[in-house]
């Protein structure tokens, strides 16, 4: 089992101040496969204090250094890809294809992104027809960066590398269902020569180190992704030191599909439902279909369902693996039986493990069909494998239901009419709009509207998250 009890604190690893050991639990066999020790307000303390100190030198690192770093940074993750990809299996339950392919590629295109961001990115402006004056973009200071289990890597990236990259200095507290990913990720910092201070690392859960560093008096800025109800509490905890506070929440993401779209549409969205297991804030999990087209949208999506296969994470495919932990396992199959209860449709999966699989936290690839508003399915984020369809009349209906959700992540359109899919584009509110399948690069900005968060998160938005804008008057050039 591996040994993963040490943090992460001014460029070197250190024990705990009071060890408080928790087993890592590999979801595919539900055995311990590491162990690490949650910290405490010492160990929390003595983070927050390393990277004060490193801010007072770091802050004054030009842009150069920093790419430097940066491409530093990528060069050791690299050697590490592979590595990378079997603690992501093994933590969390991704297959190992889609961990190489998806998990672990996602560092390297979002600092990719944040280096050509980096490159172009201006610290200091004149302002226009304002003799004398000057804006000044400094880094926020101090950010502690509490990441999900869900997609290790890409949380990660999206949130230490700008940190750094702006000047600022960072504390990591990854997941407590994930930390083997954050423990490699910490290793890459030290060998690419990260500055003692500018990054570290402390395991805990929310309730201890998550709400310490919340509250913290010398922590400048929270960047928090995971649930809606956790991020509420950590705006409560940051509001006494006005602490700036970034969300990346939940979502119930509508995709509508028009009886013209192509004929591959309803299997994408059911597809996408289902990677990564249906853990993804911005996954379809409503398909809305105009009328004509329901009732065989249900009858393809039901069949693409049944004929998804279910395995072994550590086993090379392309299948769906397990929920991350038996809490997740658990609160999907509670849904599912509350989808049951209220009366909604079942076509494909449901209850139970996948045949065959008696062992690890399996579920099945579930589809609902005939899904209302009042329905607890249509309102509440599962973060699983279930995906609930409804059908709508006409295209304002569409977009009234779409936008019926306290959420607004993502939302998906599906028609072969350009006019009426930017229609679409501009009716639904959320952050992010994809049409026909076409996804996004690391260059565009990640963030929603309502309660999925606010701030965005990758390119040069991703920088301005941390980023203070100082105006100066006099200026001499």
């Amino acid at each position: 089992m591996l040994d993963y009890r040490k943090f992460y604190i001014n460029g070197a690893w250190v024990n705990p101040a009071n060890p408080n050991d928790l087993q890592v639990i590999n979801p595919a066999t539900e055995q311990p496969c590491a162990v690490i020790s949650l910290g405490d307000q010492a160990d929390t303390d003595a983070a927050v204090s390393a990277a004060r100190r490193a801010f007072a030198t770091w802050q004054h690192s030009t842009k150069a250094e920093r790419l430097d770093l940066l491409n530093a940074i990528r060069t050791e993750y690299l050697k590490r890809a592979e590595d990378m990809a079997q603690a992501t299996t093994m933590e969390m339950g991704a297959p190992i294809s889609m961990s190489r392919n998806q998990q672990v590629t996602s560092g390297t295109y979002h600092i990719d992104g944040f280096i050509d961001a980096l490159t172009d990115f201006e610290f200091e402006e004149p302002v226009k027809n304002g003799a004398g004056e000057m804006i000044l973009k400094e880094p926020i200071g101090v950010s502690a960066l509490i990441t999900p289990w869900n997609w290790p890597m890409n949380q990660v990236f999206l949130k230490v590398i700008p940190a750094i990259a702006t000047g600022g200095t960072c504390v990591l507290k990854p997941s407590e269902i994930s930390p083997l990913s954050a423990q490699i990720f910490s290793e890459v910092m030290h060998a690419a020569g990260v500055p003692a201070g500018v990054y570290n690392m402390v395991n805990g859960d929310g309730v201890g180190v998550g709400s310490q560093l919340s509250a913290h008096k010398d922590v400048d800025m929270i960047s928090f992704t995971g649930s809606t109800r956790a991020g509420k509490l950590i705006s409560k905890s940051a509001a006494d030191t006005i602490k700036r506070v970034t969300l990346e929440l939940g979502g119930k993401g509508a995709n509508v599909v028009f009886a013209d779209a192509d004929e591959r549409a309803v299997k994408r969205g059911v597809l996408h439902m289902m990677n990564n297991t249906g853990q993804s804030c911005n996954a379809p999990s409503r398909m809305l279909v105009e009328q004509p087209y329901y009732d065989e949208a249900v009858e393809i999506a039901a069949k693409t369902a049944q004929n998804h296969s279910v395995g072994d994470p550590a086993t090379e495919g392309r299948h769906m693996g397990t929920l991350a932990s038996e809490a997740q396992f658990n609160k999907v199959q509670d849904l599912i039986q509350t989808g049951l209860d209220e009366g909604a449709r079942l076509v494909a999966g449901g209850l139970g493990r996948p045949d065959g699989l008696n062992c690890g936290y399996y579920a099945r690839p579930t589809i609902f069909a005939d899904v209302t508003p009042d329905m607890t399915l249509y309102r509440e984020e599962v973060f699983g494998p279930v995906l609930v369809m409804s059908p709508f009349d006409t295209e304002e209906q569409a977009y009234e239901m779409a936008n019926d959700t306290d959420y607004g992540l993502t939302n998906y359109v599906q028609t072969g009419d350009s006019a009426r899919a930017n229609r679409a584009a501009r009716a639904m509110r959320s952050g992010m709009i994809r049409i026909n399948g076409e996804g996004g690069t690391g260059y565009s900005p990640f963030g929603g509207y309502k309660q999925s968060g606010n701030g965005r998160e990758g390119g040069k938005w991703g920088l301005e998250d941390f980023i203070e804008v100082k105006h100066i008057t006099g200026w001499s050039s």
